[in-house]
């Protein structure tokens, strides 16, 4: 009996030990994980507060045809489309920081008042349709922007100085041909008109050299 006795309290520890064991294993598996984790974080990071936020000086700016268009295309649009980007606190966070940072490189690219007459606005004319259009601001834009959030009579504000101040394509924004601009079937038309008469002619030019 003591031989088994013995063997039985034998048994139960070698099960506790293993028992004991595998938690202790998951354990450095967490901690190896989680300490990678944080490693990784703080490398993100620090990349994100290194990003350059500079904010060039003015060169020059379009002839804004009013100075509420310039206020609402500022208010919209001016963060990304301009040298007076307002780095929020957001934007030294990642990853928030890296998407603002793209956008704002991507955007003075196609676009920069700020720059005007140095290719800053190469891509200016698009911005009446792509508002019209509401692809911009960005959707993700406006909820940590609100001031962007045009009136629905804003907007077209805005699309109308855009277009006085940016010009566009021949026909606006809203698919309707802009005044004073004429199209293919337009100028087919004239073209046909002025021929009517010389077509009137022939016939009796030809007549009067038979007789």
């Amino acid at each position: 009996m003591v031989g088994g006795t013995e063997r039985g309290h034998a048994m139960s520890n070698t099960i506790t030990t293993v028992r004991g064991a595998k938690p202790r294993w998951l354990r450095r598996i967490a901690l190896v994980l989680g300490g990678t984790f944080v490693a990784f974080i703080v490398v993100l990071q620090g990349v994100a507060l290194a990003l350059p936020r500079s904010n060039p000086p003015v060169r020059a700016e379009p002839a804004w045809d009013s100075p509420q268009t310039r206020e609402l295309f500022m208010r919209a649009c001016g963060d990304c489309h301009s040298n007076q980007t307002n780095w929020r606190w957001y934007t030294f966070v990642a990853p928030a920081a890296f998407l603002a940072y793209r956008d704002v490189t991507q955007g003075r690219e196609k676009c920069n008042i700020s720059e005007w007459g140095t290719r800053g606005e190469q891509k200016c004319d698009e911005s009446a349709e792509t508002i019209q259009k509401g692809t911009m601001p960005p959707w993700f834009y406006l909820p940590l922007h609100p001031e962007a959030r045009l009136s629905p009579q804003e907007k077209q504000q805005l699309i109308q100085g855009l277009l006085a101040t940016f010009g566009g394509d021949e026909e606006g924004p809203s698919g309707q041909e802009r005044p004073g601009v004429k199209n293919d079937t337009d100028e087919k038309e004239e073209h046909k008109e002025q021929n009517k008469g010389k077509e009137g002619l022939i016939p009796s030019t030809i007549a009067f050299r038979l007789s």
